[in-house]
This record gives structure tokens, C-alpha cells and sequence, in this order.
């Protein structure tokens, strides 16, 4: 079954608890917590202090995506409120260690790709790995439109996997809704972010239902 991690960067800061109880009632399967730098993306959005207190009005996993520079530097503060702990390819750790080493916290890895980099880049990183992310959009914002090239990237990941026996997640984030869902989830995605499609919905839990029965 598809797995729904909606981005909470669109919510009402002022109002978090409250959407976030939406999205518990919705029925989504975890939380997707976009960590920005203005560094390694031009963006800043919010860090340890702001994820530590959605951990203390959640049950939900906490699927945190560092997009900051050298991530290594702080993994072992955002790892106290992680289930799912993802970084950037790119963004200039030792990916190797840092992917043993958020499992030696307690925390499931996820490795990132920026829409540049090829599927082929983290062939050698899978088994280190529960869960890849493939951006769909460049990372920094939200509500960008979906960039086709991540099914490509998308079904190489899947077959990867299952010519080398790992059941491993593989998340997609960016331009989410009616149309590139179903793509996505073809080409071979089980988890989706979604931001904009989800919030935007008049009733959350019906457009849930939507995408898990795709």
C-alpha cells in the first residue's frame, strides 16, 4: 500500500498542533519535517527546537529531510526525534558512514537525490539504506510542478532493489496531486510527499484514501 508523508512546510506555524491533528485524522502514515540551511538550499525553515515539540504532540513517525550542508555535523540532534532520518547525496558528508550511523542511533536512513544527480549515483549506497528520497522538484520550496525526469529515476531505483533482494521504501517529493501521483506510484514509488494536495483538500481524509488505494 502506498504511504502517505505529508510535508508540513505548508501548514499554519501558528496552528501547528491543530493541522497536525487534521493530518492524524486524515489517516496519513507519518510526517514529512523538510530541515533548510539557506545554505545548501536557498531557503531556511525551522531545526531541532520546532521538531522536538511536534514529536511531544504526535504519535506519528517523524520522517525529518536534512537538506543542509555537511549534515554530519548535527545528525546525532535531529536523531533524538527521528524515525526516519534522510540527507543529501550531495551535500558533502561521508555518505557511508553517515548512513551506518544513523542506524547505529536508532533511526531508519533515507539517502536524498537532487533532480541532477542520476538514480545510478546510490546504486552502492541501497543496502546501507531503509528508505530513498527522489526530488521531483529542486529542493528549497514548495508547490514547484513535478519534473517528469524522477520516473526514470524512480522505476532504476525499484529495479535496483529487487535484482539485489532490499525491500527498501522509495519516497518521492514534489508536485504531488491527482496527476503525478499515480505516475510516481507506477514507476515505483510506495511513499509520497505531499504538501500543497494534501492541505489544499476540503476533506484531507478522502484525498488520503485517494492516493493510498492508488
Amino acid at each position: 500500500m502506498v504511504k502517505i508523508s505529508p510535508s508540513v512546510l505548508i501548514s499554519d506555524f501558528l496552528n501547528l498542533a491543530q493541522d497536525i491533528k487534521k493530518l492524524e485524522a486524515a489517516g496519513v502514515d507519518m510526517l514529512h519535517l523538510d530541515v533548510m540551511d539557506g545554505i545548501f538550499v536557498p531557503n531556511i525553515s525551522f531545526g531541532v527546537p520546532v521538531i522536538k515539540s511536534i514529536k511531544e504532540h504526535t504519535k506519528l513517525p517523524l520522517d525529518i529531510h536534512l537538506m543542509i550542508d555537511r549534515p554530519h555535523r548535527y545528525v546525532e540532534d535531529f536523531a533524538k526525534y527521528a524515525d526516519i532520518l534522510g540527507f543529501h547525496y550531495e551535500a558533502g558528508s561521508d555518505n557511508v558512514a553517515l548512513l551506518k550511523k544513523i542506524r547505529e542511533l536508532g533511526c531508519k536512513s533515507c539517502i536524498t537525490i537532487k533532480p541532477c544527480t542520476p538514480a545510478e549515483s546510490i546504486f552502492d549506497l541501497l543496502p546501507l539504506c531503509d528508505m530513498v528520497l527522489v526530488m521531483s522538484v529542486e529542493p528549497g520550496f514548495g508547490g514547484q510542478k513535478f519534473m517528469p525526469s524522477a520516473l526514470d529515476k524512480l522505476t532504476a531505483l525499484k529495479n535496483e532493489c529487487n535484482s539485489r533482494g532490499l525491500n527498501i521504501d522509495i519516497e518521492v517529493d514534489g508536485g504531488i496531486n491527482k496527476e503525478t501521483a499515480p505516475l510516481a506510484v507506477k514507476a515505483g514509488a510506495n511513499v509520497l510527499v505531499a504538501g500543497n494536495y494534501i492541505f489544499s483538500a476540503e476533506d484531507m481524509a478522502a484525498r488520503v484514501k485517494e492516493i493510498k488505494s492508488l
